[in-house]
This record gives structure tokens, C-alpha cells and sequence, in this order.
């Protein structure tokens, strides 16, 4: 028990932080819808999408979820469950056709 208390009583985010995190993550939702607004942009609207939205993620996560504080076993079972997951995504998209990478248009 007294593992726990020692390992909560590390040093966390202050209330300005998460402040400055939520700002953040408000201009990064302001680029995302705006992003449907520029016409140039339509044809790589997706990567910009991802990219944002993985950065929103990982803020949440380590800001919110309290990830930067917590030992890195954590974080690495998080990512690990991510990328599996991601790699399952994918390999189903390829594999049912949602992913043309081969097929000649």
C-alpha cells in the first residue's frame, strides 16, 4: 500500500497545463473542420485527418489519461495495443478492398 501513496504522490500536471493542453486541443479541432473548407486539400484530406487526430489522441492520453506520469510499462502496453490494432484495421481494408495499393486504377 504504501507503494501506491509513493507512486501518486509524484508530480503531476498543473491546472494551467491542462489549460494549455485544452487550448490545443481546441485549435487542433478549429484545423481539422477547416480543413474541409480548403479545396487544394481534398485530395490529401485523409493523411491530414489521421495526422491530427492521432495528435489529439495522444495529448488526451498523455495529459488527461495521466500517461506522462505513469510508469512506462504503461504507455508501452497502450502503444502496443494500438499498433496492433491499427495493423489489424489495415489488414482488414486490404483484404476486403477498402485499400486499392496494387490494383491498377
Amino acid at each position: 500500500m504504501n507503494e501506491i501513496a509513493e507512486h501518486h504522490s509524484g508530480a503531476h500536471a498543473s491546472r494551467s497545463t491542462y489549460w494549455l493542453v485544452a487550448l490545443i486541443l481546441a485549435i487542433i479541432t478549429l484545423l481539422e473542420v477547416a480543413v474541409f473548407y480548403i479545396p487544394f486539400l481534398r485530395t490529401v484530406i485523409a493523411p491530414i485527418l489521421l495526422v491530427l487526430s492521432a495528435t489529439k489522441f495522444a495529448l488526451v492520453a498523455m495529459f488527461f489519461m495521466h500517461l506522462r506520469y505513469d510508469r512506462p510499462i504503461l504507455t508501452a502496453i497502450l502503444s502496443t495495443g494500438l499498433v496492433v490494432a491499427a495493423a489489424i484495421i489495415l489488414a482488414l481494408m486490404l483484404l476486403f478492398g477498402a485499400l486499392r495499393l496494387m490494383a491498377p486504377a
